[in-house]
């Protein structure tokens, strides 16, 4: 199996596509599951889904990413990307492999399982995020999907080791553009000017103030990465712009931290008599896996690793949870190469560990 897992990894590295348009990547994934006992479907533009039905009223669901990203390789292996410009440098290629090599093995004996298995390769997880066009198709009622798991490559971990955590694992995320019009003026007649970049300064301090408020067992982050403003040092800046990122993972928690960042700019607008707008991204919903599910499967696979914290960047498997219960685990590289890294790179037998997981649960959980 490691090296037929090791083949798929290999192949589908040297070919990666980006975001929904993965023509050569739906080929490969179609050719491969082709000979298997299972019904193909490709629900959204380069999307696959496999469905080996064991005539059964539930159905469990494996999902895994498909897409790369737009990241010139600076490794040298012998596999590396065709592409210019193109890499999977966050480990889909290794989340491709596994589900493909689970696949070889549930074809074996899904026709004894309690449940229906639907496999499900999705484009488009970096962006746009295509779980949430998934689900829009109707494709977890059509397969009467009960619950969904999924799996990351994940650097910070020991090598082979799978964890996850009841809840809280990854965040809700939104992008935060802020900006700010003032009046310039020459500083020796400041008084004559609205200082934008100070009223930026202002509004970022109060911020993250307001922040470190909420109890420090509510996971929430709100930072600022980017502070543009003014053209010369003499010159009252007119305008001021900041770029940061806002991440909870209860809504009701966001959205309370998103009222309290107008009613600081309003503060801000009133004391320095400054514009201020504020604009957030949509961004893709938190991670929270099923307490049941998760319990289930420590009882399942006792070398399950419990995280103490969340992680708080974003997954589109969100979308998923939204429709019904799932867990999503994180699979240790051990070499703390980060993702999104030009060197990106991990041993293929520790998708082994994933597969061997994945039998386990369509064998023993029960829904």
């Amino acid at each position: 199996m490691l090296e037929t897992v090791k083949k798929y990894r290999r192949d589908l590295h040297r070919i990666p596509e980006l975001e929904l348009d993965l023509p050569l990547t739906c080929k490969y994934v179609t050719r491969q599951l082709r000979g298997l006992h299972c019904q193909i479907e490709h629900p959204i533009e380069s999307s696959v889904v496999a469905f080996f039905d064991a005539k059964k009223e539930k159905t469990i669901a494996f999902r895994s990413d498909m897409d790369a990203l737009p990241v010139e390789e600076k490794t040298d292996v012998e596999f590396k990307s065709r592409f210019e410009g193109r890499m999977h440098a966050c480990g889909h290629d290794g989340h491709m492999a596994m589900l493909l090599g689970f696949a070889c093995q549930l074809d074996t004996f899904f026709e004894d399982l309690d449940y229906n298995v639907l496999l499900i390769f999705q484009p488009g997880e970096e962006s746009p995020g295509g779980a949430n066009l998934l689900c829009e198709s109707g494709l977890l009622e059509r397969y009467r999907v009960a619950c969904v798991f999924g799996t990351h490559l994940w650097p910070m971990i020991p090598e082979g080791q799978v964890a996850t955590r009841v809840n809280e694992l990854m965040a809700r995320s939104s992008e935060v553009n802020v900006t700010i019009e003032g009046k310039s003026s020459h500083v020796a007649k400041y008084k004559d000017g609205l200082d934008a970049m100070e009223a930026g300064a202002r509004y970022l301090l109060k911020c993250y103030e307001m922040e470190k408020m909420y109890h420090p067992d509510i996971y929430r982050l709100l930072r600022f990465g980017k502070m543009e403003s003014g053209n010369v040092r003499n010159v009252v800046a007119s305008h001021a712009r900041l770029e940061g990122t806002l991440r909870a993972f209860q809504d009701d928690i966001y959205w309370d931290l998103r009222k309290n960042m107008h009613h600081i700019a309003a503060y801000i607008e009133r004391k320095y008599q400054v514009k201020i707008e504020l604009e957030f991204s949509l961004g893709y919903p938190a991670v929270m896996n099923d307490p049941d599910l998760v319990k289930q499967v420590i009882d399942i696979e006792r070398s399950v690793h419990l995280l103490p914290e969340p992680e708080m960047i974003s997954e589109d498997f969100a979308y998923y949870q939204q429709e019904v219960p799932g867990v999503f685990f994180f699979l240790g590289t051990g070499t703390g190469i980060p993702l999104h890294n030009a060197c990106f790179d991990f041993d293929e037998k520790i998708l082994l560990k994933g597969i061997d997981l994945y039998t386990k649960i369509v064998k023993e959980l029960r829904l």
